[in-house]
Parts: C-alpha cells; sequence; structure tokens
C-alpha cells in the first residue's frame, strides 16, 4: 500500500499493510533542544528518525500539500502597541489586543510555532456593528490568495499523489472567538443569540464558498475542524449551546464533503471532549483528535461506547514520553494495542512534542510505536 491508501485505511477501519507511523512532531524550542542533543541540523526531523529506525522514508519528502487561507483578508496591521515588564502588549493581524513575553514577538500569534502563553486584552468585536464594519467584510471567499499560486499547476500531482491530503478549517466556535473575544462570545449567545446564529451561519458559508473552489478540482482524503472548545473537565459551552451554534456548520460542510468524495472529516479540540463526541457523530464527524491524556480523555473506554463511528489520532500521553523507559512504554502499550484491533486509530502524541522530551526519548517512543503499527 502506498502512504495515501494506508491512511484511509486506518481511518475508515480497513485493512491497512501497517498503520501510519505518525509519533507527532516538534515545534521550535523542541527541536533546539534536538539539535543540542544530536539532531543534525539542516536535515528534517521526519528523515533522520526514519534513519534511526531503519524505516524507508515513505512518501518522499518534500511533496505539494495544499495551503487554503481561510484567515481574514485584509489583516489587522500588526503592531506594538506597549513593551514594559518583559512583555508586549500588540494590536495582532486578527485585531485582537494581546499580551505575550518579549521572548517572542507578534509574528509567534500567526501560528503554532512554538509554546507561547498569550493574554488576551481586547477583541475586535463586541456587537453586530463592529462585527460587520471592522471584520465581515474582511471574509471574501474569492478573494485573491485564499489558494496557493501553484494551485493550478499541481493539480495534476494531486490527482496522481500517493500520500494522503487535507486542509485545516477554523471551527465556529474558533472564529467567533477570535471575533468577539472568549468572554464576549457566551456573554452573547445568552445575550444576543440571534447574533450568534447569524454569525456561524455566515461562516458556514464563507467555508463552503471557499471550498467550492477547491473540491471539484481535486478530491481531498481529509478536512479537519479546528475547534478547541473543552476544559480539561468538560466542554466550555453546553451541549444545547453546541447543538444550535456549531452542529449546523459541521452538517453543512460534512454533506459538502461526502458530495466531494473527502472521506475524513475530523475535529481536533484540546481538552476533555467526550462530551462533544456524541454531538460530534449527530453532525457527520468520523475522526477526533489530539486526545490529550491529561484531560482524562479515556480511547479505550470511548471506543468501547462508541465503537466503529469514531477514529481516533492521538492518545500517547506526552508526559510520558518525557519520562521515558518503562513509564513510556506502559502508556504505548495501555492504549495503542487495544485500540489498533478494531482499527480506525492512529498514535501519536497526545498534542505538539513540548521540549521537555529528549530526542534519545522520542526517538525511543517512536521505536515502540514502529514495532507495534507494523514498521518494524
Amino acid at each position: 500500500m502506498n502512504a495515501r491508501e494506508r491512511y484511509l485505511e486506518t481511518l475508515l477501519f480497513g485493512k491497512p499493510d501497517r498503520v501510519p507511523l505518525s509519533p507527532g512532531g516538534p515545534r521550535e524550542s523542541t527541536l533546539r533542544a534536538w539539535h543540542q542533543q544530536g539532531l543534525l541540523e539542516g536535515v528534517p526531523w521526519q528523515e533522520q528518525l526514519r534513519d534511526a529506525l531503519g524505516i524507508p522514508q515513505e512518501p518522499a519528502l518534500p511533496r505539494p500539500g495544499l495551503s487554503v487561507d481561510f484567515k481574514m483578508i485584509p489583516w489587522f496591521e500588526e503592531k506594538v502597541l506597549e513593551h514594559r515588564d518583559g512583555h508586549y502588549l500588540v494590536q495582532d493581524w486578527m485585531g485582537n489586543i494581546t499580551e505575550i513575553s518579549d521572548t517572542f514577538d507578534y509574528t509567534y500569534i500567526r501560528q503554532a510555532k512554538d509554546f507561547v502563553t498569550r493574554k488576551w486584552h481586547d477583541a475586535p468585536a463586541h456587537n453586530r456593528a463592529e462585527w460587520e464594519e471592522r471584520l465581515k467584510w474582511r471574509y471574501d471567499p474569492a478573494a485573491e490568495g485564499r489558494l496557493p499560486g501553484d494551485f493550478a499547476a499541481n493539480l495534476p500531482t494531486w490527482r496522481a499523489r500517493d500520500y494522503p491530503l487535507s486542509i485545516t478549517i477554523p471551527g465556529p466556535f474558533w472564529q467567533m472567538r477570535e471575533w468577539l473575544g472568549f468572554e464576549g462570545l457566551c456573554y452573547l449567545m445568552k445575550d444576543d443569540p440571534a447574533l450568534i446564529d447569524e454569525m456561524a451561519a455566515f461562516w458556514t458559508q464563507f467555508v463552503l464558498g471557499v471550498l467550492d473552489r477547491v473540491t471539484p478540482h481535486v478530491q481531498l482524503d481529509s478536512i479537519t475542524v479546528a475547534e478547541d472548545m473543552a476544559y480539561k473537565a468538560h466542554a466550555m459551552i453546553s451541549p444545547a449551546m453546541t447543538r444550535r451554534f456549531v452542529l449546523p456548520s459541521y452538517q453543512a460542510w460534512a454533506d459538502h464533503l461526502k458530495a466531494s468524495g473527502c472521506p475524513v472529516f475530523a475535529v481536533d479540540s484540546d481538552g476533555n471532549i467526550e462530551g462533544l463526541i456524541p454531538l460530534w457523530l449527530e453532525a457527520g464527524v468520523n475522526c477526533a483528535r489530539p486526545m490529550e491524556v491529561a484531560a482524562g480523555n479515556d480511547l479505550v473506554g470511548l471506543r468501547r461506547r462508541h465503537g466503529r463511528r469514531m477514529a481516533y489520532t492521538g492518545g500517547i500521553d506526552k508526559r510520558a514520553i518525557a519520562t521515558g523507559g518503562q513509564v513510556m512504554r506502559d502508556a504505548v502499550l495501555s492504549v495503542v494495542p487495544p485500540m489498533l484491533v478494531e482499527g480506525g486509530y492512529i498514535p501519536a502524541c497526545d498534542h505538539g512534542v513540548p521540549p521537555d522530551i529528549s530526542w534519545p526519548n522520542f526517538v525511543e517512543y517512536a521505536r515502540l510505536l514502529a514495532q507495534l503499527t507494523g514498521w518494524l
């Protein structure tokens, strides 16, 4: 099997020859630590990991991915408003007023390059008028830059690919939180639910408009909705609010994906998502990640409860990987073998790989995964 076939066979509960080896990925601070621990600079860490394990590079790197831009166009001006006591107060590209350590700069707010703690001071909108005047007009599905400049040129390669192709969509809760702030969104769900209905419906149609520029030309293997909406113990909003404000978007997107032939519809949320999974299943979601162990997610229990209706990726405790040795082995062996019995599972670190996971421990952990998933 090639990598694409193996990915789909695994997550769709088929019969892969091997389960994809996807242990998780480092961020900037992790790579800096690994370079001090023996990882060579200038060579992709994935290649060095497979070389260390004696596993062939499959598929060969690099390969063209598909980057679709769902961000606002144009951005707000990024600027430092104040610098004091070791922190920057910045206006970020989304129009938020955000505080970050001066170890970083505002470019770190654009994407998860590292593990960066932020404090939000204000949001770009607080009501309907500000949303329409400051934000809504920035989301035109046809705007130049939504698709990569080499989109048409890469179509033949993507259509003949032997690797999985996926895109990520900000979910409605995620997106409205960026517009209104967390507290602002939660208050308006109670005080002006009609406005939240309108915002969610707008976001649903905007995403469909962008997808309409992609899916007629290339069949995707998966779409992931980025939707961090859970604390350590439970979801951030009630089931009734989730059903009203979130599920209609998922249902509309699931219908589009099914019609386009995209088989995997995943949601990525940190925190304890056990209470959300039944709702996601209602909406057509069939894969969940990253299944953080510290938040109490019990993968084996979830498999017993929901069976083959939901696939998973992740679920390996990052704290155990950092400890290494028997602690790591016990954590992996308690989850991976029972989950692989029925399939529908790609084991991985339950979030980005932090710098307290050393390169030797990461290799040790990846070697055990390779043995369990049929690569060694």
